[in-house]
């Protein structure tokens, strides 16, 4: 044997046993998706090398437990408050009073028992669908801080709207507003490090969610914090879909408009938020809290009922797509979807299908441009057989439609970060607003039933006559939808 061929055999070998260690560690520590676990043991025994760097870029979570040990420390200091919100709930009195809620206590219940999200009724909500007026709320709101602005974002881009951003908590930084910015490590690698400094040096506080170790490369696909939340005094919140750049505010030669739904807050629902930015700052810090901060001297007359929910790879359970399955089940008569990414797991593939059947009008609105073609193409893969049960489909040709909202029957409705997807279920970390109020889902039915204007509705017989190409990259998108 030559020393080529003595080099190849040896090189070879270590790579059957690489690959046979790391089959072994998926199929018995990971315990994976049985789905998932037979992906990656193909990609793994099918594409050796490069099979094993992408698994440990994008499949591997054997730290989990270690890296997210944190979560422990949220539930233990919620578990008092929930024995009491659940003592108030078997009160007569209360209920006869909130009897609207207890009409949904089940959903209620799952969020609180489940995620330990207290629920809250004393709120008011206001619904923003355009990027100027957010930035225009936000930006006012910030400008009256007397005592802290806390920031937390996916995406943060050192464009215009960037710019004037950081120029806006430079100057309240100045004024000895406490000032502290949360940016995601891999969503954040077009905020320049320059753009940084005069925030810094006014005293403002900056810190990254995973953090990538060599610059403009992020190695860690999975366990992206994708949520947006600002926090100004504990008297106002935002939380939703819009990030910070240009391209929110349709200024996207590719994108063009973008349509997106975000809500400002007010109320007792605030304590929440600003626990999970506490509790997100402090895994990217290493700084640690000091008791359970969430008392908000902010009392509101509204009585729009809210649950805060947060879920991640550090939930025991998944918080939010357990919320969106148990209103896809409990619908009666109407369930509209708007996800920039639909990529739905069996439990709500299944959910469905039985709503449409069970004679639920269930109508789901996606983008007609596709901002990630794998992504895309998985999503579009799912539609035949949701279509045949009756469920209709609509893409939005107005420019970019990247709204995550689920409105259920004539009361119940979502707005936050997790899209309709895997990744939003199980690797993002993510947070919604289920919100109990008549009054919003009026306004959200609206809005959706406007978006009709701007859309074309797939139907049965176009689906079918789709392309061989297009049935091609659907199957393959589909293969690798769990990880996608």
């Amino acid at each position: 044997m030559n020393d080529f061929a003595s080099a190849y055999f040896l090189i070879f070998s270590n790579l059957f046993w690489i690959n046979l260690i790391l089959a072994v560690v998926l199929v018995i520590f990971e315990r994976k998706n049985p789905t998932s676990t037979w992906l990656w043991l193909m990609v793994l025994f099918f594409f050796p090398v490069v099979g094993f760097l992408f698994y440990l870029i994008v499949g591997q979570d054997l730290s989990k437990k270690k890296i997210f040990k944190i979560k422990a420390d949220e539930d233990d200091c919620f578990e008092e408050m929930v024995k009491e919100q659940e003592e108030l709930f078997n009160s007569k009195e209360f209920r006869e009073e909130n009897s609207e809620y207890f009409t949904y206590e089940d959903i209620i219940n799952l969020h609180l028992k489940g995620d330990k999200s207290i629920f809250t009724y004393q709120n008011d909500v206001e619904l923003i669908f355009d990027g100027h007026d957010k930035f225009k709320e936000l930006f006012e709101s910030i400008n009256k801080a007397k005592n802290y602005i806390y920031i937390e974002y996916y995406i943060f881009k050192s464009d215009h709207i960037g710019s004037e951003f950081l120029d806006i908590l430079t100057k309240k930084a100045n004024e000895g507003i406490e000032v502290k910015l949360l940016v995601d490590g891999m969503g954040g690698r077009k905020l320049s490090k320059k753009s940084l400094e005069p925030l810094k040096q006014a005293g403002g506080e900056v810190a990254f969610f995973f953090p990538s170790i060599i610059p403009f490369v992020n190695t860690r696909v999975n366990y992206r914090n994708h949520r947006k939340i600002c926090i100004i005094d504990g008297k106002e919140a935002f939380l939703g879909g819009f990030n910070v750049g240009d391209e929110y505010l349709g200024l996207s030669k590719k994108f063009g408009n973008w349509r997106d739904t975000h809500i400002k807050l007010k109320g007792e629902a605030i304590s929440f938020i600003l626990w999970q930015f506490f509790v997100d700052w402090r895994f990217a810090t290493k700084n640690e809290l000091k008791g359970c901060q969430t008392y908000i001297d902010n009392p509101n007359s509204s009585k729009t009922g809210i649950q805060i929910v947060s879920s991640g790879p550090d939930s025991k359970w998944p918080g939010i797509k357990d919320g969106y399955f148990k209103m896809i089940s409990n619908a009666k008569h109407k369930l509209y979807i708007e996800s920039p990414y639909f990529i739905p797991d069996d439990s709500i593939f299944e959910a469905l299908k039985i709503a449409s059947l069970s004679g639920v009008d269930v109508r789901v609105m996606v983008p007609n441009k596709p901002d990630h073609p794998f992504v895309y193409w998985a999503g579009t893969s799912y539609m035949g057989e949701l279509l045949e049960a009756g469920v209709k489909f609509y893409t939005y040709q107005k420019g970019f439609l990247h709204s995550k909202v689920l409105i259920m029957d004539d009361f119940v409705s979502s707005v936050g970060t997790a899209n309709l997807d895997i990744r939003s279920f199980k690797l993002n970390f993510e947070i919604n607003a289920f919100i109990y109020s008549k009054d919003i889902n009026e306004k959200l039915t609206k809005r959706f039933i406007d978006d009709f204007k701007n859309c074309k509705e797939i139907t049965l017989e176009e689906y079918n006559k789709r392309s061989n190409i297009i049935k091609i990259k659907e199957s393959f998108s589909r293969l690798l939808s769990s990880i996608l």
